[in-house]
């Protein structure tokens, strides 16, 4: 019977998002109903044909949740989901609470989980085999006969597959015969192989009639080439999560699967001209959800198209396609080249236009050697674009006037029972007279730029703009104990941008103050250019 199967691929697949619900599972994630409003808007922004908004009844947060979505979350591409479980062991689906939150929810779709794994049925649920084929037969039909359209999660159906194929499949087949509009296979546990997924996706496919889907996790490191490999041989419902989020190791990462799917195998998932908002909606769900994007995420992380190798620059400069897989407009981000100890003269060519300075090739063989001295010493200029920067002019001959540095002074004041106190002073000189400036801070590096702006903002307005917005300190060789150098990163932005300036020194203080002092530099090199 499987030779009679067209294993070629579909023309669509549905992606459903289970961030708001298997996604929040993550250790570390805690969404406000407000978060998960914001997410949910970004999911449909990018097209997603489903948005699992939770489990209504289960806590507080998903009843206020599906409570204020109906007039607050006005979805244009996607359906929004509840999900639940089937009705207890011997119960009565008409009384059986879950079902009927998931009718109160009013979403046109629900999600149902089941066990499929006779393990669980025996031993968690502690009821018969025959009572869990029931049990999902009788949810599922409940669902349907109330006018909604269901997803079958088959939870653990891997595992069960395995373990009692006869079982899982009995179980598939309720939910099919009840009225179920897509039966998906999900590897709970995420211990499945893609060799495994192939053969039991073509033996559930020649059992059953209904649309097949999968919901992967990803504790082998293999949930999204699963699905892949899944929709290869005609699942065409895909369930995970925006960035990778979920329990444990997370699940199929759809920032990742739908450009696969998208633009390598050419189906289609979401609206086409959607697929360039995926870096931006990527991005956006991170800052609301506060977790890190992975920089070296694939398609969507800060690092994902930026080059750093003089061999890879120089060949990139000719031909893009010549280092990247893919071109990085098509998913909304963009190349990057960065500046290290391995850089050529090609990378440095291009940063330098990047930036708009004009380096000769003397210049340029300046730049590199300053740069590989000073990579040496512990400074780290790829993750430090705006010393990069002034490195750069500074190689033309070009100093900046904007003031001269004399000396700086920080005082720590510690007291018993009080907090510190930090006083900084500077003395610098600027058109022509002699700037002195004291500001308290929370710390060194605060009160330092306190008085460094206090000093300057009176002749350069444009200041008031401008903000510190991140500070990193690394020591560099921990083995010198409290003598070791240390590296300063600070990051800054205007209404226009942002860069960072880099600070190295065995002194803390001194790094910090070498940093923030390119940080203004730039800053006001930045103000001159748009005046």
């Amino acid at each position: 019977m499987s030779a009679e199967i067209d294993f070629s691929l579909p023309e669509r697949v549905d992606i459903y998002d289970t961030t708001l619900r298997d996604g929040s599972q993550q250790e570390g994630i805690s969404l406000t109903v407000d978060d998960k409003l914001r997410v949910a808007e970004q999911l449909d922004r990018l097209g997603v044909a489903f948005i699992e908004g939770g489990w209504p009844g289960a806590n507080p947060k998903d009843v206020e949740f599906f409570r204020r979505a109906p007039k607050e979350l006005l979805l244009d591409t996607s359906t929004l989901v509840a999900f639940g479980s089937t009705r207890r062991p011997n119960g009565d689906v008409s009384t059986d609470e879950t079902l009927r939150n998931l009718l109160d929810s009013e979403t046109k779709a629900v999600c149902l989980v089941a066990k499929s794994w006779d393990y669980h049925v025996l031993e968690a649920l502690r009821t018969s085999l025959d009572e869990g084929v029931r049990m999902a037969f009788e949810s599922v039909q409940f669902l349907v006969n109330h006018d909604r359209r269901v997803f079958f999660d088959a939870e653990h159906f891997f595992d069960g597959f395995k373990h009692n194929s006869k079982y899982a499949l009995e179980v598939l087949r309720a939910a099919q015969d009840a009225g179920a509009s897509t039966l998906v296979l999900c590897d709970t546990n995420g211990s499945a192989l893609p060799h495994e997924v192939e053969g039991v996706i073509k033996t559930v496919r020649a059992a059953t009639e209904t649309e097949i889907g999968v919901h992967f996790h990803n504790d082998s490191g293999c949930a999204t080439a699963n699905a892949l490999i899944s929709v290869e041989h005609g699942v065409t419902h895909v369930q995970g999560c925006i960035n990778g989020y979920g329990e444990r190791t997370g699940n199929t990462d759809l920032s990742v699967t739908i450009p696969n799917l998208a633009i390598k195998m050419g189906i289609d998932v979401i609206p086409r001209e959607h697929i360039k908002l995926l870096t931006s909606v990527s991005r956006h769900v991170a800052e609301v959800i506060n977790i890190g994007l992975d920089p070296q995420k694939p398609y969507v992380g800060s690092s994902s198209f930026t080059h750093k190798a003089g061999l890879h620059v120089s060949a990139i400069a000719r031909r893009k396609d010549a280092y990247e897989h893919i071109n990085p407009e098509l998913v909304g981000n963009g190349t990057r080249f960065v500046v290290s100890e391995m850089a050529g003269r090609s990378t440095i060519a291009i940063k330098a236009e990047e930036i708009g300075v004009e380096l000769n090739s003397q210049d340029i063989a300046r730049v590199l050697g300053q740069l590989k001295t000073l990579e040496h010493q512990g400074y780290h200029f790829e993750t430090a674009d705006g010393s990069m920067e002034l490195l750069m002019r500074e190689a033309t001959g070009w100093k900046q006037n904007f003031f001269e540095f004399e000396s700086f002074r920080v005082i720590n004041d510690c007291r018993v029972n009080e907090d510190p106190v930090t006083e900084a002073t500077v003395k610098l000189w600027a058109n022509g007279e002699r700037l002195i400036a004291t500001a308290e801070g929370n710390g060194p590096v605060n009160a330092l730029d306190a008085a460094l702006r206090k000093a300057l903002t009176p002749l350069f307005e444009k200041l008031s703009i401008m903000h510190l917005t991140d500070f990193k300190v690394r020591v560099l060789d921990s083995s010198s104990g409290t003598g070791a150098k240390v590296r300063v990163l600070i990051d800054s932005s205007d209404p226009d941008g942002s860069w960072s300036t880099i600070g190295v020194s065995p002194n803390i203080i001194e790094a910090s103050w070498k940093a923030l002092q390119d940080s203004i530099v730039v800053g006001l090199i930045r103000c001159a250019s748009q005046t």
